[in-house]
């Protein structure tokens, strides 16, 4: 495999909507021994700022939230329903929290389990708590890169999962390739 640069700090420390579409058709990448297992990414949603009843930063800087609040390009990974590990990327000037959800993968090297959902894909890459502030920028165990290709022509929807933040729910956050079929929701059929 070649070796290509991670993203840039600079990429990460834009508004977030614009770095979870930009994401799209990137590789997130990890590094386990010396394997390194890839998927390119087909699905984010983001996460902005406290008054984001659906962002973790809502209650402030928590123990769980702190790394929201921290430096652009750096990894958020968060364990739901005491089971599944969530991986997002940490975006926005360094006190303004947000961060863009990863929720699926297409896989293209070394990875076995399935990518189609953000827990899935943590399983599927073995990332855990313990990747949690991991710098992307440095390719420590995670790194995020561009390997070119044409430009994703997303599609955003409402985010998934996260009703209980009432019309915070309904933003259409969530981006996805609609052209893959990896997605952990599929698109409705369009007739023709």
């Amino acid at each position: 495999m070649t070796k290509r640069p991670a993203l840039s700090r600079d990429f990460y420390d834009r508004p977030c909507l614009t770095v979870a579409k930009e994401l799209l058709g990137k590789y997130l990448c990890r590094r386990l021994g010396r394997r390194v297992l890839c998927g390119r990414i087909v699905e984010t949603e983001a996460y902005i700022h406290e008054e984001d009843r659906a962002c973790h930063a809502w209650r402030g800087p928590t123990p769980r939230a702190s790394a929201l609040f921290g430096p652009p390009g750096r990894a958020y990974v968060y364990l739901i329903y005491g089971m599944h590990h969530c991986f997002n990327a940490v975006c926005e000037p360094a006190g303004t929290p947000a961060a863009v959800l990863v929720r699926a993968l297409e896989p293209i090297a070394g990875i076995a389990g399935r990518t189609d959902g953000p827990g899935k894909l943590c399983a599927a890459l073995a990332i855990t708590r313990e990747q949690n502030l991991s710098d992307l920028v440095a390719r420590g165990p995670l790194w995020i890169e561009d390997r070119g290709g044409p430009t994703v022509r997303a599609l955003a929807t409402p985010r998934i999962g996260v009703d209980y933040a009432g019309k915070w729910a309904l933003r259409p956050w969530r981006l996805v390739d609609p052209d893959s079929a990896w997605l952990s929701r599929k698109l409705p059929r369009v007739s023709p």
